[in-house]
């Protein structure tokens, strides 16, 4: 290196170079420390085994040495490898800042390996390498009378399972063995040391010694086969190496799971039908002209939830609820739909019970809920749950009090048992929507849509979906490592609407259009940089590969500051079913990544989901407050969404973010069309492009109380007396219907739920008129399929 920056006052910086290919290795290596001197000279060689097929970006990360503080990390080098040709030795100039003529040099030789070829699956997004379970038994040869034997403390480097504890038994065979899951082509070792009698040692990774370490690489094991390895004079490990299955629990692909494309085809009889009765067609609609129709609603805490309901009930007496094929809804509009499914009837019984019920609870006193004793119970409920396997916090307490208040008793039941609404087609297909997000980031720079149906749980960005009773569950490489029970639908609701996630910057996100004044001081210091390969040339590759990066970390108060307005100390955590998986070398020109990709990480390989053992799932509100997104799957083919509407706020404001992301990201959705401010909005718009087949049509209804303040139903007019009842103060200093809400009186309840039930039937013309042209169009695509 020359003209190391000087990070000390007083002397020359004391330099050191980490090294990190996380697709290799977990482990980071590193040079030796060069005191005080401006061009270090290190002449250190280190050897990856690396898999081509996956995207491999090294981290060089200079570093200061420091013996009293920590060490300071001065900047970071992201280089591609796939720049390399094999077999040519090709030295690299990195210019870390050309005003400064501060240069890394690094020489790199990509060697073929002769071993076995590696078996991969990969969706063209994320790969899957291959895995070999090792089964360890520990055996005691002497043992004691007066001590126990102490339990070995075993360590497999890059495995799943990292340390475990192992007993040592008197028998040489065990019938439970203790297991670790490795990548094969990662060079794994095994590390463990023979007990002592007074106390535990650390563990020593320098072979075998005097006191009984031992270091064993297990990429030599043969397959199979039975290997006992001495530990000190008293244990024997017994070890056997195998291949796990090919096959993976995570499902990799873009496709629709089997059961929804079943489902869809029940449903679409169900559809038929009712269009052909409420359109009154002459004949019954072949299977290819049946359109699939969505319905869309947006969050709002117990205002969506009662908004919902009452929209729902218009569109039942419409007899348009069975004309829809997907429902989907974010925070408090999953409230209404977990209630809805838990009867796998629901949409053919008359919904006025059901709100009648909603109505109870809404209205009730929800302070015995802050009770002592509902509290200890609650504590106990959600101990249990953390006893389960999840890691609990206050979003699951929030879940608790959503179950009160929407019930007399405890909601046991599961996402996954809704699948019982669905074995008919007798409702709409549930899909509820977060987003995933990173705990130091904010939602504008990393979030990823994260889709819950009661067939599957899924990251549509990666094409990655497993059944939703494994929700929760621990994975590797795309293989369930350990089953956790289906988290109740409680924890889920808390999920799904999780006020208590939102961080100071997505606050201010919230209430202002631009966070450059943040983003100035919380960001680190990107750059490209050309880097400056001498002979021989690096030749130009077909794979795309990213651009070299260097990284300057922010100060010392900037990170202080970061970690304060970006921390989310109540974010809902559940084990990351993609954890291990990698990148495929081409994952950025993928066609279905590429839809989606719309962060500044997605460029970042190493800082992906798939690195992180939790996902941070956060309520989309906090980014776009709508659940469009499972809806813009092209996968899924929608013809008509009815956009449902009940954000505090503009209402526009979702559907123009909305029209603004997808043009953005390529995606088929109508141009914003609408003129009017939010005074003077109308009850619902149809909004379509007849240019683009592909572009679905979209019937929005803003959540507004127009012609409902003279008109108690579509055509009768309020008398003098009825008048006060079409008064709504919705968004009003002192109204009723704040998102912080949970109870409301029953008057207002009652307007509420009245209204969006009449903005439905009062504008029954424009929502036939759309089911018309969903018609026509998909006939027309029918005909011409090309």
């Amino acid at each position: 290196m020359k003209n190391v920056r000087q990070a000390d006052t007083l002397s020359q910086t004391d330099c050191f170079v980490t090294l990190w290919l996380p697709t290799a290795s977990q482990e980071k290596l590193r040079t030796r420390t060069i005191s005080n001197c401006q061009h270090p000279e290190w002449d250190e060689s280190f050897t990856f085994q690396i898999q081509t097929q996956v995207k491999n970006v090294l981290e060089l990360s200079v570093c200061d040495e420091d013996t009293l503080t920590p060490n300071d990390h001065l900047l970071t080098v992201l280089y591609d490898l796939s720049k390399l040709c094999f077999r040519n030795k090709t030295h690299v100039k990195f210019p870390l800042n050309p005003e400064g003529m501060e240069e890394l040099e690094v020489e790199f030789l990509l060697s073929e390996n002769p071993s076995s070829p590696e078996t991969l699956i990969t969706n063209g997004v994320l790969v899957s390498r291959q895995v070999s379970c090792l089964e360890v038994h520990a055996e005691s040869r002497r043992p004691r009378k007066r001590e126990k034997n102490k339990d070995l403390l075993v360590t497999v480097t890059d495995s799943f399972e990292n340390t475990q504890r192992i007993p040592p038994c008197p028998e040489p065979c065990y019938p439970n063995p203790s297991c670790f899951h490795y990548p094969k082509f990662f060079h794994p070792q095994l590390h463990t040391e023979a007990p002592k009698s007074h106390w535990n040692c650390g563990l020593c990774c320098c072979g075998a010694s005097r006191n009984g370490s031992v270091c064993q690489p297990l990429d030599c094991l043969p397959d199979g086969e039975a290997v006992t390895l001495p530990v000190g004079e008293s244990y024997e490990l017994h070890m056997k190496s195998t291949p796990c299955p090919n096959k993976l629990d995570v499902r990799l692909g873009y496709s629709l799971c089997q059961e929804e494309v079943e489902f869809l085809q029940k449903r679409k009889v169900v559809v038929a039908k009712a269009l052909r009765q409420v359109l009154q067609l002459e004949e019954d609609l072949q299977e290819d002209e049946v359109p699939t129709i969505a319905l869309m609603a947006t969050g709002g805490g117990t205002r969506s939830m009662v908004s919902l309901y009452g929209h729902l009930l218009g569109l039942q007496k419409l007899n348009l609820l069975d004309c829809s094929t997907y429902l989907t809804g974010l925070s408090g509009a999953t409230w209404t739909m977990a209630t809805l499914y838990s009867d796998p009837e629901w949409s053919s019984k008359s919904l006025e019970p059901v709100i009648f019920e909603a109505r109870r609870h809404v209205v009730k006193d929800k302070l015995p809920a802050l009770f002592p004793d509902q509290l200890c119970k609650w504590k106990e409920e959600i101990h249990q749950h953390s006893q389960g396997g999840y890691r609990t916090t206050l979003t699951d307490f929030w879940g608790k009090l959503i179950e009160y208040s929407l019930g007399d008793k405890k909601y046991e039941c599961k996402l996954s048992e809704q699948r019982a609404a669905l074995c008919q087609g007798q409702n709409p297909l549930p899909i509820y929507l977060t987003i995933n997000v990173k705990d130091d980031v904010s939602n504008r720079d990393f979030r990823e849509w994260c889709e819950f149906s009661p067939y599957e749980v899924g990251l549509q960005k990666y094409g990655a979906f497993i059944p939703t009773e494994l929700f929760g569950s621990e994975f590797f490489m795309g293989r369930l490592m350990k089953r956790i029970p289906e988290p109740e639908m409680c924890y889920m609701l808390g999920l799904w609407s999780s006020i208590f996630s939102l961080n100071l910057l997505d606050a201010w996100n919230l209430s202002h259009t631009s966070e450059e004044f943040f983003q100035k001081w919380i960001r680190h210091r990107l750059y490209d940089i050309e880097d400056d390969p001498l002979l021989p040339e690096i030749p130009k590759c077909d794979n795309n590969p990213l651009e070299t990066t260097v990284v300057i970390p922010a100060s010392w108060l900037s990170n202080t500051f970061r970690e304060i307005i970006t921390k989310r100390p109540f974010v809902s955590e559940f084990h990351n079913y993609l954890y291990g998986m990698q990148l495929h070398t081409n994952y950025l020109q993928n066609r279905q990544f590429s839809m989606w990709k719309d962060t500044v990480l997605d460029t970042f390989p190493n800082q992906l989901t798939q690195f992180t053992k939790h996902l941070n799932l956060l309520d989309t509100a906090f980014f776009v407050n709508s659940s469009y997104a499972p809806l813009l799957r092209p996968e899924r083919k929608i013809d008509l969404i009815i956009h449902l509407n009940y954000c505090a706020g503009s209402q526009t404001k979702p559907l123009k973010q909305t029209c603004e992301y997808c043009i953005s990201q390529s995606i088929p959705f109508p141009s914003y069309s609408i003129q009017e401010d939010d005074k003077s909005l109308k009850e619902c718009y149809l909004m379509e492009n007849p240019q683009e087949p592909d572009t679905p049509i979209v019937v929005f209804f803003p959540l507004i109380s127009d012609t409902f303040q003279k008109f108690k139903a579509p055509g009768v007019e309020r008398s003098p007396e009825e008048l006060e009842l079409g008064q709504l103060n919705i968004y009003g200093d002192k109204s009723p219907y704040a998102t912080k809400e949970l109870t409301y009186p029953e008057a207002a309840f009652d307007k509420l739920a009245k209204l969006t039930e009449y903005n439905i039937l009062n504008n029954k013309d424009k929502l036939l008129q759309a089911l018309r042209l969903a018609v026509e169009r998909k006939r027309m695509r029918s005909q011409c399929p090309s």
